[in-house]
């Protein structure tokens, strides 16, 4: 059966079919190992996107890099697990449809909870599910038959046990604390939610009138300063610092609080700072946070002056009813009239405004709920410390910690309609408060049946803080939590470091504390993965953290709709395609750099995909030339067996056969060089090096394989009508395997194209149902010839010295020129004389002759530690651009010795550099001394100034 593929690559005529495939043959599904499973196990949980949430560029990055190691960890044997699954997304939910409801002039109190509630379960059916459908598009290999959603009934249960186990803890508490308000969402938010944002903004001074001291000849007054002149309708003290000497008089003594003729006292506190400022401030504890500590302190009340909606309520007197800002501006005048107030000022202030909607917060006095996060805290920074959890980069663990030790309570509750509902019910009698795991019948107290759930629902993070175990079945004890807890890795971005990897930690090792994994399961991943460290407490949610760098734009400027630079990851897609994408996010993705996405970056990588194609093409026309019953594939140097091409045979379970043949030169060079890179990529992906990982393919596929061994191996290929094609068959063996082992290589980074040729490569019928399933290459030391790559590189660069001079002088690309070659070297002359036909067709060469003589003061002559070569051509050099050509060169190479020479000076270098490194080192300072003398003798002979 001839292997065909058609005559131009398209991803978008392949993609969607294997995306469709991959989905349909549940090749990513994975069910439960029963007891006894011995292999090893890799868990990776998607950070669930928002149920209202598209794909961006921050998205692909990620799933691009959980894509490549999920694929990765797959292909190498172990039973590999990646958990997909939306958010809920409480506040951006509800605000989503809202905005439906505004389009019909509705707002959802209009409907009330029940109906509001169901309608955001059928917006989310018709809607909710756009971003996993992409990520289906696209080729995400995750088991969809776990897709889980985090209002599904077994985690919601889970997450009002978690409520009801902290809360009898005494872990969770109600209390009346100041919190970040956003007026628009009309919820409570967390720090983590609120972005600040540096802005020019006014600084009013504001007197007030010392009491006792105010009708007298010199009235007194005491000055403070604030950015909120609205908030001080709430005042309820002014602070002084003791150390103050300008206040010492005032102490114990009242001011009347301008407009609202409310006396107030004086106190003593920290909260004032004499360096500060006047040294003196106002105090309105039901609107700032440190003034609600300094009024707790005092036992001051707590004069609440704003509602819900930020609008000004009956405790601010005249001016009830308007919004803060006109409420500031009305403030402002009477304060003037009345000579209150004392200056304006410009003033720079930190802004805080909901990351959701854009509002600006206001801290506001509310009655919430929280968790006491200190225990909590503890132990999550206890397993990263002791290194139970390793997280990479380096940097981001000293973040973890240090945000972990200056942590507070976190207030959990938000006043949202769409969540989950904190499991707490009123009393109407008594007022008495339950928390329990279903409704309770009657008040514990009193038994009255007369008993309202709470509304508020609980923060979206406090959930999704659970998934790594509840979405493996917890509180039951299940087998998936045995198999697959912990999870082997997270992968995340910075911006959410806090918001749930800090949390999933804190609560992972709170609530899985005591649970063990199967032993012989654990045992199997420790060996496979080469764990060193003791990593034996599996309460811990994950062993490994990535943390992925932010995706910027070309010139390194951080996304936003307002500059107009946000690059759609699809646009780009239907561009140049998945995979093209996704080499160029790997390509990029150095740990803790972040990425300057570039479309010319991603043209490229399209260029390089159409190289793979077309290189492929060749392979199949020779093969159905030769005849595909006479070439067998197999896999170079990683232990996999072989099955003929076209048959469909299933293959040969004999570990270790090879089917490629290593005859000439250039064989022995790539098989070297495969099993050297397929080393290196490897060691790439331990570590989460995807852009080592990529490059360090692509130079292979394309520098070395398709520009080199394809080309020396095509005089192979060819044989005439009638005569012996053994070498013929031979050498396309060998091709085609090495060819089969390259595409399973680099099949985690570019899945599509390399789906489509392997299927190809066994003409539609696979010893499997596709390549993610095939084994990965490992690297066979046994396979690694230095001689070879020596000898290659001597040929190599021969070849490219040959064309650069043939370049200079201008030589037509059609006409054939002779070579001198000086190699003092007998096994270098050796070789060359071996692979004199590849010199002469890929050098353009039509006579090659060794001389004894030196060529260093020849026009076109090129000069390396190893040779000189010449190329004999009648036209004219142009001394004065050979000249500047070799002072570069010379420049270039008195640098490198400089440099080879201060490292082999440095003792403390020699003393701890491996002998091999500084073994190059001096082989390398022999070669660089031969090259400088060479260049000054040719810069001699041309009379170079």
């Amino acid at each position: 059966m001839p292997h065909e593929l058609p005559k131009s690559y398209e991803p978008g005529a392949i993609e969607t079919r294997w995306a469709e495939y991959w989905i349909k043959e549940k090749l990513f599904s994975v069910p439960t190992p029963p007891p006894g499973e011995s292999r090893p196990v890799f868990t990776l949980l998607l950070p669930p996107p928002n149920v209202t949430g598209r794909l961006h560029m921050g998205h692909m990055l990620n799933q691009t890099q959980m894509d490549i190691v999920v694929r990765w960890h797959r292909m190498r044997g172990f039973i590999t697990l990646w958990l997909p699954g939306t958010d809920h997304a409480g506040i951006a939910t509800q605000m989503m449809v809202e905005r439906d409801l505004a389009k019909e002039g509705k707002k959802r109190r209009d409907l009330g909870r029940e109906k509001f509630i169901e309608r955001v379960w059928k917006w989310k059916k018709l809607y909710g599910g756009a971003i996993l459908d992409q990520m289906k598009r696209l080729g995400a290999s995750v088991d969809w038959d776990r897709e889980y959603f985090t209002m599904d009934e077994n985690l919601s249960r889970a997450v009002r046990e978690v409520f009801v186990r902290l809360y009898e803890e005494g872990l969770i508490y109600r209390g009346k604390y100041i919190v970040n308000w956003c007026p628009r969402c009309e919820t409570a938010i967390s720090d983590l939610e609120v972005k600040h944002e540096e802005v020019a903004g006014k600084l009013w001074e504001i007197r007030y009138p010392v009491i006792g001291n105010f009708s007298s000849e010199k009235p007194e007054f005491i000055t403070v300063a604030t950015t909120r002149p609205e908030t001080m309708l709430g005042d309820t003290a002014i602070a002084v610092n003791a150390k103050d000497e300008r206040y010492t008089h005032l102490h114990g003594k009242k001011v009347l609080l301008p407009l609202m003729n409310r006396e107030i006292p004086i106190i003593v506190d920290e909260l004032a700072q004499p360096e500060f400022g006047t040294g003196a401030v106002k105090v309105t504890p039901a609107h700032d946070p440190n003034d609600f500590q300094a009024g707790k302190r005092h036992n001051l009340p707590q004069i609440d002056v704003m509602d819900e909606h930020a609008h000004m309520n009956q405790n601010a007197g005249p001016y009830a009813g308007l919004d803060r800002y006109e409420a500031r501006k009305r403030v402002l005048a009477d304060l003037q009239e009345q000579d209150f107030l004392v200056r304006e000022k410009d003033h720079t202030l930190a802004l805080g405004k909901c990351d959701r909607c854009g509002t600006v917060v206001e801290p506001r006095l509310s009655e919430q709920w929280f968790i006491k996060i200190k225990p909590l805290a503890d132990r999550a920074k206890a397993a990263v410390e002791s290194g139970e959890i390793t997280i990479v980069p380096e940097n981001y663990r000293q973040i973890y910690l240090n945000w972990m030790n200056n942590i507070y309570d976190w207030c959990i509750s938000r006043q949202l309609w769409w969540g989950h509902r904190i499991p707490a019910w009123t009393c109407d009698n008594c007022k008495e408060v339950i928390v329990a795991r279903e409704a309770p019948a009657k008040c514990q107290k009193c038994d009255s049946t007369k008993l309202e759930q709470v509304s508020d629902v609980l923060d979206t993070w406090f959930s999704s803080g659970l998934l790594p175990f509840t979405t493996l079945g917890w509180p039951e004890k299940t087998r998936d939590l045995e198999v697959f807890y912990p999870n082997t890795l997270m992968i995340t971005g910075f911006d959410i470091l806090f918001f749930w990897l800090a949390r999933m930690i804190m609560f992972g090792c709170h609530f899985m504390h005591g649970h063990e994994q199967d032993s012989l399961i654990k045992k199997a991943t420790a060996e496979a993965e080469r764990e060193t460290g003791a990593q034996s407490d599996d309460s811990v949610p994950f062993r490994h953290v990535y943390i992925h760098a932010l995706v910027r734009d070309a010139d390194r400027q951080k996304m936003s709709k307002t500059k107009g630079n946000v690059i759609d990851p699809l646009e780009i897609i239907e561009r140049f395609g998945t995979d093209a994408t996704r080499f160029t996010l790997a390509a990029m993705a150095a740990p803790g750099t972040d990425i300057a996405f570039s479309e010319s970056r991603t043209e490229g990588y399209r260029a390089f995909a159409n190289k793979i194609w077309n290189a492929a093409r060749f392979m199949f026309m020779n093969v159905d030339r030769i005849g595909a019953a006479d070439v067998t594939v197999g896999s170079p140097g990683v232990g996999i067996a072989s099955a003929r091409v076209g048959a469909g045979d299933s293959p040969a379970h004999s570990p270790g056969t090879s089917a490629f043949d290593p005859t000439a030169l250039e064989d022995r060079w790539i098989l070297s060089r495969f099993n050297r890179v397929t080393a290196e990529v490897n060691d790439a992906l331990t570590t989460y090096r995807f852009h080592e990982a990529a490059n360090r393919i692509y130079d292979f596929f394309w520098g070395e394989f398709c520009d080199w061994y394809l080309e020396l191996i095509k005089p192979r290929l060819n044989f005439e009508e009638g005569a012996d094609k053994s070498q013929a068959a031979a050498a396309c063996q060998n091709l085609v395997n090495l060819f089969e082992a390259a595409l399973r290589l680099l099949h985690p980074v570019m899945p599509f194209i390399t789906e489509e040729i392997w299927q190809a490569v066994y003409a539609g019928k696979p010893p499997l149902k596709s390549i993610a399933l095939a084994p990965y290459p490992q690297a066979d030391e046994r396979r690694f010839d230095l001689n070879a790559e020596t000898e290659m590189a001597i040929l190599q660069d021969l070849i490219v010295n040959v064309r650069n001079v043939r370049a200079e002088l201008k030589v037509e690309p059609k006409v054939k020129v002779p070579i001198e070659i000086l190699a003092s070297d007998p096994a270098i002359r050796a070789m060359i004389e071996q692979n004199r036909g590849a010199i002469e067709r890929l050098g353009n060469v039509d006579k090659i002759a060794f001389v004894k003589d030196s060529l260093a003061n020849r026009a076109g002559s090129r000069s390396t530690a190893r040779f000189d070569v010449h190329v004999v051509y009648e036209r004219k050099i142009d001394v004065a651009a050979e000249c500047e050509r070799l002072k570069k060169d010379l420049e270039k190479l008195d640098k490198e010795f400089a440099n080879n020479q201060r490292q082999l000076g440095n003792q403390q270098f020699l003393s701890k550099a491996p002998e091999k490194v500084v073994e190059g080192l001096r082989r390398r300072a022999q070669e660089l001394t031969v090259l400088i003398d060479k260049t000054k003798s040719k810069m001699n002979e041309l009379g170079c100034t």
